[in-house]
């Protein structure tokens, strides 16, 4: 059996772009949704009814929540200490198999960098205890894998200075603490050469939509890919969807 788990941030709640995020996740035809920015649990519950994934959870204020087209055995929503951001919790039913949704702090900046390094850390020194079994973490890292770069002239005035005042030159790490806590970047692994932008969608130039595996369970992912082909994607969200294929036995 062959899980298939989309990553999706709908930006800003998604409110009044309801059809065109339904839209994108019924072409991707998914199992399972983890989302990012849905903080208003109206709009989770529209695309729940407009896309048949009918088992969801949301709350008010929370960037992370979920779709499933099966129910869920549980789900819960964590802040580890030293983390300012929640991460969510899901075990879909009957898979033996754990989903960790993650959102990191945004802004390209060394201050923000640092920022989702410690989320990062608080967030495997949490999960330390669960992570011999088959799990990912999945979601908007909102930072670039190690040999990926960042023109800072292609970001908007404001943010480009905010990063020239910290520093310049980002230094990114917070994807090297997953490789080296022994995760395997998915989408990298299946395509060495590809660059996978997922933002923004009216101007691709940086891939901060990620999937890791335990190295261990490496095999078992069959497809990864960024959706960009949709004709709605700009208008749905500034990021393309993710989707993950899992085999699940």
């Amino acid at each position: 059996m062959t899980l298939r788990l989309l990553s999706y941030n709908v930006r800003f709640g998604g409110a009044g772009r309801e059809q065109q995020l339904a839209a994108n996740i019924r072409e991707a035809e998914p199992d399972l949704v983890v989302l990012q920015e849905a903080t208003e649990p109206r709009v989770v519950e529209r695309l729940a009814a407009e896309t048949g994934l009918i088992h969801w959870a949301a709350r008010p204020g929370y960037s992370l929540a979920y779709l499933s087209r099966a129910p869920v055995t549980r789900h819960e929503w964590h802040r580890p200490r030293g983390s300012k951001r929640h991460f969510v919790e899901i075990e879909p039913e009957g898979l033996g198999l754990h989903v960790y949704g993650v959102h990191l702090s945004a802004v390209h900046s060394n201050l923000t960098e640092r920022r989702r390094m410690r989320e990062l850390r608080a967030l495997l020194a949490w999960a330390e205890s669960k992570r011999e079994g088959f799990h990912v973490l999945v979601g908007d890292f909102n930072t670039l894998a190690p040999g990926e770069l960042l023109d800072l002239r292609r970001l908007p005035p404001r943010l480009r200075a905010f990063a020239w005042l910290t520093g310049g030159r980002v230094r990114y790490q917070t994807i090297q603490i997953m490789l080296a806590a022994g995760y395997v970047d998915g989408f990298r692994r299946l395509h060495p050469d590809e660059r996978g932008f997922t933002f923004p969608t009216w101007d691709p130039h940086v891939r901060l939509d990620f999937v890791f595996l335990p190295a261990a369970f490496q095999g078992r992912l069959s497809e990864c890919r960024v959706l960009t082909k949709s004709p709605t994607a700009r208008e749905a969200s500034d990021h393309f969807p993710l989707l993950v294929g899992l085999r699940t036995s």
